[in-house]
């Protein structure tokens, strides 16, 4: 009989980081739990919201949107994402160019940029880290509600206005500031 040194701990599983795709399938199949739908308290002025636990350490999201509201032009710092709706309706406005993180305060964009998609119940879409965008309920008598999933956890967030062809950088905002 012979001894041999014991084996080595085998090395931690490392999952890898959630794709688009991934986060998609996510925010899809958690839009479409009415349970989870309907814990989400909704209030007539503002936004509301509950954190939930994302896929591979992402950060999620489900939102009430109240009739008439709107995230404004804001971008996610960075991180990747996907979002899909849940209840009502919600209007994607989003630029088809990537711009630059750094050195700038206004940009003039260029005519064909502008990309506008309606997501309906169960419609989703997924996003790069460089996506710029800005979500709204434009129903003016139902909330929408929606989950958003992002990966890394947003580490800041960018708002921008916007006339006509004028983006303009106003703030620049960390984790806390929006929650």
């Amino acid at each position: 009989m012979s001894l041999s040194a014991p084996l080595p701990a085998p090395a931690p599983v490392r999952s890898a980081p959630p794709t688009a795709g991934r986060l998609l399938d996510f925010v899809r199949r958690t839009a479409a739990d009415p349970e989870l739908v309907r814990s989400l308290p909704l209030d007539p002025e503002g936004r509301t919201w509950i954190r939930l636990d994302g896929p591979g350490g992402s950060e999620a999201w489900l939102i009430g949107w109240p009739p008439g509201t709107g995230t404004g032009w804001h971008d996610h710092g960075g991180s990747l994402g996907a979002f899909a709706t849940a209840a009502g309706g919600l209007t994607e406005d989003s630029l088809a160019a990537r711009l630059p993180t750094e050195g700038w305060k206004t940009l003039e964009l260029a005519d064909g940029v502008d990309r506008t998609r309606q997501l309906a119940p169960g419609d989703g879409r997924a996003f790069g880290a460089h996506h710029v965008h800005q979500v709204l309920n434009e129903s003016a008598a139902d909330h929408a509600i929606s989950v958003h999933a992002y990966y890394p956890p947003l580490p800041l967030m960018r708002r921008y206005s916007r006339s006509g062809p004028l983006l303009r950088l106003e703030q620049v905002e960390r984790p806390g500031e929006w929650e």
